[in-house]
């Protein structure tokens, strides 16, 4: 019953304005890269984590990750994310060819607890195939049409926001993936192959890191909790 974790982080991050791909930017000391795979290793029940880095950079990643060797392996990413998810999950495989659980984390939700780790994973083992962790909407949702016209307002009992890690049965990913292009949601894809995708409570802590603004909101809350 391995568990493996995915980290795609080969995106570009431009809306955080760095010269750095988002996933090396600093935060807290060290790069959100690292925070994200040591929250994965501290959950407990991971035992290998791939990250698909950006080909550029592969040499700067491998040396930031060097530190939870061998747990971690890094593998070059592909043009959009699906590649890197998909590059990562052959290298997940070979390497851990009899993982029960794989697991899709973003970088960027560098500060996500172990206890949310923990609990998608225990989701999947306890028989749901796919599973997110999700916060409910605190914010009114307005739908709204091609020239910013209001046209409906979903009922936000209904709607969730949603997290990483996501989890899932390693065939299903692989089937969701097959021929995926422009995917930002592994969830979503699996969803539409009519597959059940199943939730567990987020954390507020599982914030994705997006803007210079969630870099300097991410300095004030977590910089003692990196430190410890």
């Amino acid at each position: 019953m391995s568990v493996v974790a995915l980290v795609p982080a080969a995106g570009r991050g431009e809306r955080l304005g760095a010269e750095l791909p988002k996933a090396l930017v600093p935060v807290c000391g060290a790069p959100l890269l690292v925070h994200a795979v040591r929250g994965l290793l501290a959950a407990g029940c991971v035992q290998h984590v791939v990250v698909a880095a950006p080909a550029a950079h592969l040499d700067v990643v491998t040396e930031a990750l060097a530190v939870f060797a061998p747990a971690v392996h890094v593998v070059p990413g592909g043009g959009e994310r699906s590649d890197s998810v998909r590059l990562a999950l052959d290298e997940a495989m070979t390497r851990v060819p009899d993982a029960s659980v794989v697991l899709v984390h973003d970088a960027a939700r560098a500060f996500t607890p172990p206890e949310v780790v923990r609990a998608v994973v225990d989701a999947v083992r306890a028989g749901s195939a796919a599973v997110i962790p999700v916060l409910p909407v605190a914010d009114t949702v307005k739908q709204v049409d091609a020239d910013g016209l209001v046209v409906a307002t979903p009922d936000r009992s209904a709607l969730r926001v949603v997290q990483t890690p996501q989890g899932f049965e390693p065939a299903l990913l692989r089937r969701a993936h097959e021929g995926a292009t422009g995917a930002t949601d592994d969830a979503g894809l699996v969803e539409r192959l009519g597959e059940p995708v199943h939730t567990v409570p987020g954390h507020p802590h599982a914030m994705k890191i997006t803007t210079p603004f969630d870099l300097v909101l991410a300095e004030a809350l977590f910089t003692k909790e990196a430190h410890e």
